[in-house]
């Protein structure tokens, strides 16, 4: 459910409405940072049905000049209340997708589906894709991407799923990704920009693919940065040993802590725990409770956990950097990247501050 409110939220032109309980409304309303509306229905609408509540709450937002989009939860879905007949009067999207139906990728990629984006050969510039409202660094992601387009001298074109709802049906060809956990699919998918290498990589491909764009200031960028982030690491290493790491997040974000934190701070990874089923090319192991994450934290005492606040909370006196929400007891204002050159930079920046807090340094001395 907080999938599909992370993907329609994310489109300016619609009305994003959960159909469930107040907790079914304020986990997403918490997490997004989006407007949301919800039906909160209480314990009479379970016993004799929810249907007036939900026409109210749709009657509502009818004369907005918005498409409405509606996110069954798990009690109506238990009830087996026919939502569809229920809205028949009206134009709406609706998104079948209850907690116990799959994972936050699942009801993402579910919702993205039914809003049925479409390329359009003729349509100028390169999508931004793997935009996730409930990723932390989704907005800095798509700015960092956006700047090194421009860099390269082509426009951005529709971002998935952060644009307004019209962009949707005139996607252009070319896709460049950013979180591939949240993949649309949807486009000649040039590379992902997470990490200097993916950059380059993808980059190239641009440049091959499009005669108009000039990838170079990109690469000479990249250079001149890399270099940068080389003198402080070997810094750091001239001081201090390498720290150990235990990496919690997605996927994507998890391979990419491991490869850059591996490759210029010789980081011991000693466990990563993945939330999703997406493959990785590392060990990793499945971590969907606390007692997993307790179990491998423990069991490998790292200097470094990297993950959530779940992850935090079982932490102890270890180093902590959050990269995958929640982030409770955190001020996130700023849109910080991930992906891009400056998302390798300001990670790093992150890694190194916090392996240099006397406590961190104190437990690998």
């Amino acid at each position: 459910m907080t999938g599909a409110a992370a993907c329609l939220a994310g489109f300016s032109g619609l009305s994003v409405v959960i159909h469930g309980s107040s907790g079914c409304y304020y986990y997403p309303a918490m997490l997004l940072h989006a407007p949301l509306h919800g039906t909160f229905i209480l314990e009479n609408e379970v016993i004799f049905g929810s249907e007036d509540r939900l026409v109210e709450v749709i009657g509502n937002l009818a004369g907005t000049g918005n498409r409405i989009a509606v996110i069954t939860t798990c009690v109506p879905a238990i009830l087996g209340e026919d939502v569809r007949a229920m809205l028949s009067e009206y134009d709406v999207l609706l998104v079948d997708s209850p907690g116990f139906s799959g994972d936050v990728e699942s009801g993402y990629a579910k919702a993205l589906s039914l809003l049925m984006p479409e390329v359009h050969p003729s349509a100028e510039g390169v999508n931004i894709d793997g935009a996730c409202l409930l990723d932390p660094f989704s907005r800095g992601n798509v700015q960092e991407i956006s700047r090194l387009l421009r860099l390269a001298k082509v426009p951005v074109a529709t971002v998935l799923c952060d644009d307004a709802l019209t962009n949707v049906g005139k996607v252009a060809p070319l896709t460049l990704g950013t979180n591939m956990d949240f993949r649309s699919g949807v486009g000649k998918f040039l590379g992902g920009t997470l990490g200097f290498n993916q950059v380059k990589d993808s980059f190239l491909r641009l440049g091959d693919t499009c005669p108009d764009s000039d990838p170079e200031p990109v690469f000479a960028e990249i250079a001149k940065q890399e270099e940068r982030l080389i003198r402080a690491c070997d810094k750091y290493l001239q001081r201090f040993d390498p720290p150990s790491v235990v990496i919690f997040a997605g996927a994507a974000y998890a391979e990419f802590a491991a490869n850059i934190l591996e490759q210029y701070l010789d980081a011991d990874i000693r466990g990563i725990g993945v939330r999703n089923h997406e493959a990785i090319s590392r060990p990793a192991e499945y971590a969907g409770g606390l007692r997993q994450v307790r179990t491998l934290i423990e069991g490998t005492d790292p200097d470094l956990v990297l993950g959530s606040s779940f992850e935090r909370s079982v932490s102890g006196s270890r180093g902590f950097i959050g990269l995958v929400p929640p982030l409770r007891g955190e001020v996130l204002l700023a849109p910080r990247p991930l992906a891009g050159i400056n998302g390798s930079l300001s990670f790093m920046e992150d890694v190194l501050n916090t392996c240099m807090d006397t406590n961190v340094r104190a437990r690998h001395s």
